[in-house]
């Protein structure tokens, strides 16, 4: 059914006789919509403090790591190197973030949290404490507990091992 005309719609077939759902079935597709919709809306909320939802995400995790580096923090954030390194770009340059060599091992980038940007963290804590109850009060608090467990299952190393074993 149409949703803007309340007409029924005549499936759409591809050549070959591929029918094309009506409905998104693909995990992943289904995942990236939701995950830009709550990062809209935490962008939103987080906007007066001027982070972004995922500025703030690596903020936190520099900060729960200590001083890592650079492939610790991509592995903790689930992202790649080169992604990680365009991300802390502007938080560098607005002084949140410094990326040094690492003294023991000249090759490797140590990303350590500064003063600055330990008071940008802590500034937008009330904002981004806004979203999670917006978030939980749509959602609800106990299915927000649950869909937290089961994304950082699929986040999880764990996770890769399960499903790399069950392609035999």
């Amino acid at each position: 059914m149409n949703s803007t005309s309340g007409n029924v719609r005549a499936p759409v077939v591809l050549s070959g006789g591929f029918v094309v759902p009506e409905q998104v079935l693909c995990h992943a597709t289904s995942l990236r919509k939701a995950t830009r919709r709550i990062s809209q809306m935490y962008d939103v909320v987080l906007a007066p403090c001027g982070l972004r939802s995922t500025q703030r995400s690596i903020l936190m995790q520099i900060a729960r790591s200590q001083v890592p580096s650079m492939s610790e923090l991509a592995t903790a954030l689930v992202i790649d190197r080169s992604a990680l390194a365009h991300n802390l770009k502007p938080l560098e340059r607005d002084g949140f973030v410094s990326v040094d060599v690492d003294p023991n091992d000249r090759r490797s980038r140590l990303v350590t949290l500064t003063s600055v940007g330990e008071a940008k963290l802590i500034e937008s804590q009330g904002y981004w404490e806004k979203a999670q109850e917006c978030f939980e009060l749509v959602l609800g608090a106990e299915q927000a507990s649950d869909l937290r467990a089961s994304l950082a299952f699929i986040a999880s190393s764990e996770y890769i091992e399960v499903a790399a074993a069950s392609q035999g």
